[in-house]
């Protein structure tokens, strides 16, 4: 049993059983992946894959089990290999973060130059994707560290580190009739369309549990993945945009207004989710804390061990 056959069956597995796509991702040529495949299976006495004909159709349940075991033991490879750059290599290496676009563009880039600065050494990787997806890509081993605000806590294997809370603002054109109310209420908010974010995104579910809460309906016209792209369609006047209060930035959004919403809509917290069985280094520990300053090495070492 070779680490590198290992290798090539959690590939194949993370590109949903296609040889071509696990081939291209890990450079080498897909009858090589096979053979290598079929070896293992040789030597294991059992078939990893179910197959028709040459095509894998999905995985026995045997190899259900190992392939469990390879992502441990592709994790435990990586981690060696991690312990080792960080002591050969003075503070060089990699750090992956998966984040949605709100934390990348309006909360991270002070924390990176900052980082940056400190370890030049350092790689620095940005990976973004909708709460599910970032941190489906810590679980995995693709990303050191996911920052997001909902679906963290649906990921068991992951240590959620709470860094701040934050809530909403509503983004309107100059003049329009919203700005003129003594106190913003939901129901005024349901009398115009509404741009806000997908779904899956930056405490949707916080804005429509208010509105439900109160038998309201939510005229949503549009829906997208950053504020931007809705700061973008609120200065067209195709409706109003609910979204993150910290993405209004009024020196650069000169041409809306914001309205303060944060009376009407429960309080979101944004958190860092890592790994359980993944080495963390030294650099890895500071930047957390640079982005969360209640987190010191000694309060993420504590959630690790208490979640173990």
């Amino acid at each position: 049993m070779k680490l590198q056959q290992l290798r090539y069956l959690c590939e194949i597995a993370n590109q949903d059983l296609n040889l071509s796509k696990a081939a291209k991702n890990l450079h080498t040529s897909q009858p090589g992946i096979s053979k290598q495949i079929q070896l293992l299976e040789a030597e294991l006495g059992i078939k990893i894959f179910v197959r028709n004909g040459k095509r894998i159709i999905k995985m026995s349940p045997p190899g259900k089990l190992i392939l469990k075991i390879a992502e441990r033991m592709m994790h435990d490879a990586e981690n060696i290999k991690r312990i080792s750059q960080e002591f050969n290599n003075n503070c060089a290496g990699t750090l992956t973060i998966a984040t949605t676009h709100t934390q990348a563009r309006y909360a991270l880039p002070a924390v990176i130059k900052r980082f940056t600065l400190r370890y030049p050494k350092v790689k620095l990787i940005l990976r973004q994707g909708n709460p599910t997806q970032i941190s489906a890509l810590v679980t995995s081993g693709e990303a050191d560290i996911a920052i997001a605000t909902e679906a963290i806590e649906l990921f068991q294997e992951l240590v959620m580190l709470p860094c701040y809370e934050w809530n909403r603002c509503v983004i309107v054109p100059p003049k329009h009739p919203l700005l003129e109310l003594n106190k913003l209420t939901l129901a005024a908010i349901s009398q115009h369309p509404i741009i806000t974010y997908d779904f899956a995104f930056t405490g949707r579910s916080k804005i429509n549990q208010a509105f439900e809460a109160q038998g309201l309906t939510l005229n949503v016209v549009l829906t997208a993945i950053d504020a931007d792209v809705i700061k973008t369609y609120v200065e067209l006047e195709l409706g109003i945009g609910i979204l993150a209060k910290m993405a209004f930035d009024p020196e650069r959004d000169k041409h809306l207004k914001s309205i303060d919403a944060s009376h009407l809509f429960a309080s979101s917290t944004t958190r860092i989710g890592i790994s359980n069985d993944r080495y963390i280094s030294e650099y890895i520990f500071d930047f957390i804390e640079m982005f969360a300053p209640q987190l010191d090495k000694a309060t993420v070492i504590t959630a690790i061990e208490k979640h173990v």
